[in-house]
């Protein structure tokens, strides 16, 4: 077979079946949203304004794509004997691999904890379902089928797509004058409000009032008692950027739902700000703070950012240069006049302008995140639950705010010893003891084991509070936030306790006197231990346990050498330092033990206890089990 033969072939109707994730969202997705059929318009409009800034971002460099037409607009039209909606865009089009590529399958990170949060429940799953971004799919909810066809800008071949949403789709050639993208929805019966020229028009002025294009309809009038279109047209909406507009002139439906355009979020947003910046640099922000995190959050790597315009002209989605890494979760635009329009990612990499704007904007960002935190706690909570531990990475990230990001952070700790993220730094020293100088926490794989931990014995005797970190991130910010307002962060589980004045000179004459004691002991375990530990000596920390392992001062922590090895990193070699309580019975056990093997056994259990108790994981199990085993029998 020729090329051009198979070439013809290959482009031939053809079925397709959908991923399976796709089947299972189009299912869900028209039980669940049921109730808010008027999205599909909304999120209809929104993917053909989208596709309308694309052909402007990429006509930057190749004016040939508007193909003499330059004039954008998304068209809405509908026909009562047919019983079909449609919503048409002179945008950039698709080729058809593209249509295979975004609307046969789902390629977002978070797909699979997507589909595993699922649970049947329509009320919860709406939520999911919006959270997740419902977009082109949405149209199953008032379509039994769906046309869709579409000619790439520049491209001279189109194609049909068309789906029942029942698991498969076709594709085919086909003939399509002008770029863009026309879908076809087929109305489910008793969907005829789809066909009202008034209730079409009522829903863009709700939902899509802001969208910078204009949509447009034909104008209709009323003839022997039925209403007819003409052939003039109509823009339904404002078709003006509504974040150039004044902040007296949007109401707050119309900043709720430019959100929805900008996020594809189905919630209302926690909080928004919107400022005009003139003088040495002119811009406009209207940024804002999601109400749920979306599931690929925690992906890194995933592009991430700000829609950014020059001089109202749309030039790229995800500008991540212009919001740091630990603000990744906003939202929103921002429109400068200082930048060419041609500017591209390299040029925003070293632009003095783009920093000062992403300076202004970061400012901008914490303001508003203070505002909540100090005037709407119950907001800053649900914010924290969501994003604290993306805004940890802050400190680390963003000097020049480390202190006010600090601030906002919240922790768990042992006043309510309960796993709830709310103890500012503030709070923990205004509940200071006199004495105290330092803000002590302890870092751990889970809440449990840092609630549980033996370190806090002796902090919890005295009634002083201590941190409970165990978010992975603790151990990265800790790294870069070392003291606040002048108190220094101090690990409980590394160095040498010294809790200074927090002790009486009696309490310190009593512990010279112990470790006095206790000196051949530690010398002994010390010997037997060998290579595994790095000293063994008295405790000041326990109360209750017979041993703890602690970190040097300037050794990584065990959590964080765990951590590192779990990410298939190396970490440095640091052995830990085994801190004994001789007024512990089983120490006491040990220290009268004269069976050189009975000790060496008792020594080694000792120490595998206090790594167990801390979250760690045995080297040779076997011989632990082997030694518990012979001191039992």
């Amino acid at each position: 077979m020729s090329t051009e033969a198979a070439q013809k072939n290959s482009h031939q109707k053809q079925s397709m079946a959908f991923q399976a994730e796709v089947k299972q969202l189009l299912q869900l997705m028209i039980h669940s949203l049921y109730s808010n059929k008027e999205i599909v318009l909304r999120e209809l409009i929104s993917n053909a304004s989208d596709a309308a800034d694309k052909l402007r971002f990429e006509a930057l460099a190749n004016g040939a794509l508007y193909e003499n037409d330059s004039e954008l607009k998304i068209r809405i039209a509908f026909d009562r004997e047919a019983r079909t909606l449609t919503i048409s865009d002179n945008g950039i089009g698709m080729s058809r691999d593209e249509v295979i590529a975004n609307i046969g399958t789902i390629a977002k990170s978070g797909t699979k904890e997507f589909f595993n949060a699922l649970t049947g429940d329509q009320a919860k799953d709406a939520n999911l379902i919006g959270q997740f971004g419902v977009g082109f799919y949405s149209a199953f909810i008032i379509a039994d089928k769906v046309t869709l066809t579409t000619r790439r800008a520049g491209a001279s071949e189109a194609v049909r797509w068309e789906s029942a949403g029942e698991g498969e789709f076709t594709l085919e050639d086909a003939d399509k004058a002008s770029r863009g993208t026309d879908i076809v929805l087929h109305l489910r019966e008793g969907e005829d409000e789809f066909l009202s020229d008034w209730k079409l028009k009522s829903i863009i002025r709700k939902y899509s009032d802001h969208i910078i294009l204009p949509i447009v309809m034909k104008k209709t009038e009323w003839k022997d008692g039925a209403e007819i279109a003409t052939d003039e047209d109509e823009t339904v909406n404002k078709a003006s950027a509504l974040w150039a507009r004044s902040k007296n002139d949007i109401t707050e439906e119309e900043y709720q739902e430019f959100y929805k355009h900008v996020s594809h979020d189905f919630e209302n947003p926690l909080a928004y700000t919107h400022s005009r910046v003139e003088g040495k640099q002119e811009y406009i922000s209207l940024l804002y703070i999601p109400g749920k995190a979306p599931f690929d959050l925690y992906d890194r790597e995933r592009s991430h950012g700000i829609k950014l315009y020059v001089k109202r002209v749309f030039i790229m989605e995800d500008a991540e240069k212009l919001m740091p890494q630990y603000l990744r979760f906003v939202r929103g635009v921002i429109d400068t006049s200082d930048l060419p329009l041609n500017v591209s990612r390299e040029i925003l990499q070293s632009s003095r302008d783009v920093e000062a704007i992403k300076a202004g904007s970061v400012k901008k960002l914490l303001a508003l995140l203070e505002d909540m935190a100090e005037n709407k706690p119950e907001d800053y909570a649900r914010f924290y639950k969501e994003f604290g531990r993306v805004l940890k990475e802050g400190p680390g990230e963003d000097f020049a705010n480390k202190d006010r990001i600090a601030g906002l952070l919240r922790f768990a700790s042992t006043k309510a010893d309960s796993d709830v993220q709310d103890v500012s730094l503030k709070d923990y020293i205004s509940r200071m003891q006199p004495e105290q100088d330092a803000i002590y926490y302890i870092t751990a794989d889970s809440f449990s084991a840092a609630q549980h931990s033996p370190h806090l014995e002796i902090f919890r005797k005295k009634g002083i509070e201590v941190l409970l970190m165990s978010d992975r991130v603790d151990e990265w910010l800790l790294g870069s936030l070392t003291e606040f307002e002048g108190k220094k962060l101090q690990s409980i589980a590394k160095g040498d306790l010294d809790l200074g004045k927090l002790e009486s000179d009696t309490e310190k004459e009593i512990q010279k006197k112990i470790e006095e004691e206790a000196r051949t002991l530690v010398e002994k375990i010390k010997q037997t231990l060998g290579e595994q530990v790095k000293d063994v000596r008295v405790t000041h920390r326990l109360t209750d346990s017979p041993a703890c392992l602690v970190s040097d001062e300037n050794d990584l922590s065990g959590n964080l050498a765990r951590i590192l090895k779990s990410a298939g990193q190396k970490a440095p070699e640091a052995k830990p330092i085994l801190e004994i309580n001789p007024a512990h019975k089983l120490v006491k056990r040990i220290e009268a033990e004269s069976a050189e093997d009975v000790f060496a056994n008792l020594a080694h259990v000792l120490f595998d206890q206090a790594l167990l108790a801390e979250g760690g994981t045995l080297e040779d199990p076997a011989s632990f089990v082997k030694r518990m085993n012979s001191l039992i029998s």
